[in-house]
C-alpha cells in the first residue's frame, strides 16, 4: 500500500505541494490543479515547468484528477469539451507515466432533465468514446463514486462499468463520498472494479470532513478489507477541511491552516494504516 495525495489542499502553488509531500517523505503526487488551473488546462509551457519540478522533486504523478463528466458538466453540456480534454491529458500523461485519469459521469440536466433510461444511455454513449480513446493512449479511466449518472449507488456503478464494457474504465473509491449509504457495503459491492482509493472522512451527525482516524464513516473498515486482500495501489488523501473546490474554497482560503493539515492528514493515516495491520 503506498501513499499520495490531491495536493492542491496543501496549497495552490506547486512548490507547496511538493513541499508537504517532502514533509510526509511521499514520492508520488495525483495533480489537480496548479495555481487555480487544472492540470489538463495548463499551457504545454506551464506543464513543461511543472513536470520539470516534479522530477527535480522526486514526485511521480500516479494520475491527474481531471474535470471529465465533472459536477460542473451536466448530461446536456458539450462533449466535446471532454474529448478535447483526454486528448490533452493522454500525451501529458504517457510523458510522465501517470496511468489513471480520474472522471465523473455527468450530473443529470438542472433544467430540463433527461428520463433515468436516457440519461444513463448518453452517459454510457459518451464513456464508450471516452474509453475508446483512453485505451488508443494506454491509459485508464477511473469513475469517482461522487457526481454523475454512475454514482447513484453500487448497483448502478456497476452498471455503468458493464454497460461501457472497457478494460479502460475501472472505479476509484472514495471513503468519504456516501452520505446517505452506508460505505464499506458499497465498496465491497464494487471492490472487484477498483483500482484507486481516495480518503476522506467525516463523523454521522456533523458536516465537516475529519481527519482519517476521527471518523466513523467505514475508513478503518475499508482499509482493513484493503489490508485482507493485499492492495498493492495508492491511498490518496483528499481531506476537504479547508480546500473543497466543487464549493469554490481553494486553499488559500486559510494557507497555513490548510498546510499544515494536510500534512497531519497524511501522517495520521499512515499511523491508521500501522496500527491496523499490527492489530
Amino acid at each position: 500500500m503506498k501513499y499520495c495525495g490531491i495536493a492542491d489542499e496543501a496549497g495552490e502553488s506547486l512548490d507547496l505541494q511538493i513541499r508537504a509531500h517532502r514533509e510526509l517523505g511521499w514520492s508520488a503526487i495525483e495533480p489537480r490543479n496548479i495555481g487555480r488551473t487544472c492540470i489538463t488546462d495548463l499551457s504545454d509551457a506551464e506543464f513543461d515547468s511543472v513536470l520539470e519540478q516534479l522530477d527535480g522533486a522526486g514526485q511521480q504523478v500516479v494520475g491527474f484528477a481531471s474535470q471529465i463528466a465533472n459536477w460542473a458538466r451536466p448530461i446536456d453540456g458539450d462533449f466535446q469539451v471532454d474529448i478535447d480534454e483526454l486528448q490533452r491529458a493522454i500525451p501529458r500523461m504517457q510523458r510522465c507515466g501517470a496511468k489513471f485519469i480520474r472522471t465523473m459521469s455527468y450530473p443529470n440536466a438542472k433544467e430540463s432533465p433527461l428520463s433515468e433510461k436516457d440519461w444513463g444511455d448518453e452517459v454510457v454513449r459518451r464513456f464508450q468514446q471516452l474509453a475508446a480513446i483512453a485505451a488508443d493512449g494506454g491509459v485508464t479511466l477511473v469513475h469517482e463514486n461522487c457526481h454523475g449518472w454512475g454514482s447513484q449507488g453500487p448497483e448502478k456503478a456497476l452498471e455503468f462499468v458493464e454497460r461501457v464494457d472497457s478494460p479502460a474504465l475501472k472505479l476509484v473509491f472514495d471513503t468519504g463520498n456516501e452520505r446517505n449509504r452506508d460505505t464499506p457495503e458499497y465498496f465491497r459491492a464494487v471492490r472487484e472494479h477498483v483500482v484507486h482509493v481516495h480518503i476522506k472522512a467525516w463523523k454521522h451527525g456533523q458536516e465537516a470532513n475529519c481527519f482519517p482516524d476521527e471518523g466513523n464513516c467505514g475508513v478503518e473498515e475499508i482499509l482493513s478489507d484493503l489490508i485482507a486482500d493485499g492492495y498493492d495501489g495508492y491511498l490518496s488523501i483528499e481531506p476537504h477541511m479547508v480546500a473543497v473546490i466543487h464549493l469554490g474554497k481553494s486553499a488559500d482560503e486559510d494557507p497555513e491552516v490548510a498546510y499544515r493539515l494536510y500534512v497531519e492528514y497524511g501522517q495520521r493515516l499512515e499511523r491508521l494504516v500501522y496500527r491496523l495491520r499490527n492489530r
